[in-house]
This record gives structure tokens, C-alpha cells and sequence, in this order.
């Protein structure tokens, strides 16, 4: 299957009406959700509860056709929780390989950092790498693999910091908002009647597409162009996060490159076969806002990091 890049606009529009059947407003999540699938990108959404960040993982998959999956990450998950285990067969007396909720298309990590470093950690090869590895044999994920992870801003007794090498992996990181007051109302007016849980098939959601789809999508990047221009001004932005005073910790080339990617996925869905520098000024603070590092100094001034990285693009020269 071949698609162009007017049948990946086509179907990224399919996707956001169909998403915008079961979740009012947060348009410019779903674009976001949307650039980090094409570019094969996982994401973390930070918000405070009761703002819709598991529904609209949720609705994203219904409306795609993947296999969803949801785990509810607690202080006492075992990495084997996440994984499997090989369990021993009585009747055949051989190992058998159980597997675990990351057997998934998409899989939703929900309050990610409410589970120690160790479980956290059973996730950095498969976000990487899409497999998993169990006694020492290697199982592949599905080509169509992407994690979105839910973290809650608010609390902090029982929650574990996600370590740097956790956050590099993930593409975004997403702050979901309030939603406006004429939003919240026709929330309200959706929601309030209705009783029980709240599924997107019954709202009407149904899949628009396949793992097959999202793979030729994803493909037809190809057929954008980064320019070189773009290349070096990609590469001087993330540079600068390393040699900026109030950073300890800069963007690794691994920020590079994913900058880069998502930045012709976000042409492509605006129809372009090339990248120009508002695609990767759109894309840098939510690249790299979870990528960096304060100094003690800057902590203490209360500097904000999405205004800090906001300067950093207004301060490297783009390509004209």
C-alpha cells in the first residue's frame, strides 16, 4: 500500500473528526498525537485529573484500529507486570512465554511516575527498540508501537521522577490544559446525562484505519525534504540548549534527530513536501521542554522552562 501525501492529509482529517466525535476540543493534542505517530514517536501528556488525557488515548486508537492496551502504573508494579513472564507448562513441561499488557499497538502508561525506577525502566527497550526482552530471548513488538504515558502535575507524595534516560524517549511532552469555557460547557452538556463509563464506540467512534494504513503513512514521509539550511538549524537550536548558562543538562542528538523527524511529519499534514523553520519552531518547546535542566540558580529565580527554550528558538537565526 503507497500513499501520497494528499492521502495522508486525507486521512489524518478522517482521524481528527472522528476523534473530535468523543473528545471537545484539545485540537491541537490530536494534531500533536498525530505528528508523533507519523514520525513513530511516543508521548507524554502531563495534565491535572479529570482532563480527559486516558480518553483521549483512548479515542486516538478506536479512531486508528489499533489494539489498545492500558496499564495503571502503582508503587508496587513489577517490571513482569509490564513484560510477562515465561510460566512452566505441566502438561508439556516447557516454558511458556505469557505476555504482558506491552503486547500492544498502543499502549496507555497511566500515571507513569507513580511506579519505581526499576518498572519504569522495563520500558526503555521497548520504546527504543519495539521489543522486549524476557530470560533472555528477544520478542518483537508490533511495527505500529507507540506509548502514551498520563503523569499528574499536582501531586507529589507517592510519585517517582522519571529518569532523563526514560524521558529521551519520548518524542513529546505534551501539557494538557483546561479546557475554555464553552468547551467545558458542551463537555457537560455531552457527558452529564450519560451514566456508567465512557467509551468512544459509544459515541460513535469507529476506526478509520489500520496498522497497514499507519505504516504507509508514516512512510510516505519520504517523500518530504529536509534541507540542509534546516539540517544546520536544527543542529544549532539543539546545540544551544548545551552551552545556555541556566542549563545543566542540554538536548542530546537524539533531540536532534527526533526534531527533525516530527518536524516532517508536522509538513506533511500541512500538505508540504518540504520542512521549513515554523515547523521546527512549532515542534521545539514540546521536544525538548522534558529534555533539559535547570541550574540550582535558575530554579531558585523561578525561571519557566517553556519560556526559557521559547528564547533559545527566538535567539538562533533561522534560515530565511
Amino acid at each position: 500500500m503507497t500513499m501520497t501525501l494528499d492521502d495522508v492529509r486525507s486521512l489524518a482529517d478522517a482521524i481528527r473528526a472522528e476523534t473530535a466525535k468523543a473528545i471537545v476540543g484539545q485540537e491541537a493534542m490530536v494534531d500533536m498525537l498525530l505528528v508523533a505517530l507519523l514520525s513513530e514517536g511516543h508521548v507524554l501528556l502531563e495534565g491535572p485529573p479529570g482532563t480527559a488525557k486516558t480518553f483521549l488515548a483512548n479515542t486516538f486508537a478506536t479512531a486508528l484500529g489499533l489494539d489498545f492496551g492500558r496499564i495503571q502504573f502503582t508503587p508496587d508494579l513489577l517490571p513482569g507486570d509490564i513484560l510477562g513472564s515465561n510460566l512452566f507448562n505441566f502438561q508439556t513441561s516447557q516454558f511458556t512465554l505469557t505476555r504482558g499488557p506491552i503486547f500492544r499497538d498502543l499502549l496507555l502508561a497511566d500515571e507513569i511516575n507513580r511506579t519505581p525506577p526499576k518498572t519504569q525502566a522495563a520500558l526503555l527497550e521497548a520504546m527504543q527498540e519495539r521489543r522486549v526482552t524476557l530470560d533472555g530471548e528477544t520478542h518483537l513488538l508490533p511495527d505500529s508501537f507507540m506509548v502514551i504515558a498520563t503523569q499528574n502535575p499536582i501531586e507529589n507524595q507517592g510519585v517517582y521522577p522519571l529518569p532523563e534516560a526514560q524521558l529521551d524517549r519520548f518524542l513529546f511532552k505534551l501539557l494538557v490544559p483546561y479546557p475554555a469555557e464553552d468547551e467545558e460547557e458542551r463537555i457537560v452538556t455531552t457527558y452529564g446525562q450519560r451514566s456508567g463509563p465512557q467509551r468512544p464506540a459509544d459515541l460513535g467512534v469507529a476506526a478509520v484505519t489500520n496498522p497497514g494504513g499507519i505504516a504507509a503513512a508514516s512512510a510516505a514521509l519520504g517523500q518530504v525534504t529536509v534541507a540542509e539550511e534546516i539540517v544546520r538549524y536544527v543542529v544549532r537550536l539543539v546545540r544551544a540548549t548545551r552551552e545556555h548558562s541556566e542549563l545543566t543538562v542540554g538536548a542530546s542528538p537524539r533531540a536532534a534527530v527526533l526534531l527533525a523527524g516530527a518536524a516532517r511529519a508536522r509538513a506533511a499534514l500541512e500538505g508540504r513536501n518540504y520542512v521549513i523553520p515554523d515547523d521546527v519552531k512549532a515542534l521545539a518547546v514540546p521536544v525538548l521542554r522534558h529534555r533539559l535542566t535547570l541550574s540550582p540558580a535558575a530554579e531558585i529565580e523561578g525561571r519557566d522552562m517553556e519560556a526559557l527554550v521559547a528564547e533559545l528558538v527566538e535567539a538562533t537565526e533561522a534560515p530565511r
